[in-house]
């Protein structure tokens, strides 16, 4: 059972789908990693990101350069998201790298979604929607 956050709850970013951010967060849970790790930003779509450090990225100019370079690089119709420890609810992080994914949208002339992905659920820091689950469970496709 699985928790909706936000105004029009269910509401996932456009490009994306719900079972597109629960795969997000079923592979971030088969990684194993433990309560804590570096958080990552993917650049891409899942399968076929890019990813770095974020911890490498503090500076928003320096974000939104190599976020756009990536998003030109990522085929038609990318997608950002940043796993990190913790809850999914809005960190400051999470808005400091929103605001560069939307800078860097704007500079390769497209909006691009982000969300932020937790091993409990994902967020979309933009808009305030979110999904949460107790127990996940992956009946995808082996």
């Amino acid at each position: 059972m699985g928790t909706t956050t936000g105004a029009g709850t269910g509401e996932v970013p456009q490009g994306t789908s719900p079972d597109e951010l629960r795969g997000l967060v079923l592979d971030l849970i088969a990684q194993g990693r433990h309560r804590t790790f570096p958080p990552v930003v993917h650049v891409g779509r899942p399968g076929r990101q890019r990813s770095l450090a974020a911890a490498d990225l503090d500076d928003h100019a320096l974000r939104t350069d190599v976020l756009a370079a990536l998003l030109a690089a990522a085929g038609p119709a990318p997608l950002v998201w940043l796993t990190r420890p913790g809850e999914p609810g809005v960190e400051d992080e999470d808005q400091a790298w929103s605001r560069a994914v939307r800078a860097a949208g704007a500079e390769i002339g497209r909006p691009v979604p982000f969300v932020v992905v937790t091993r409990h659920g994902w967020a979309d820091p933009a808009r305030g929607h979110g999904r949460t689950w107790r127990r996940l469970r992956d009946r995808r496709p082996r």
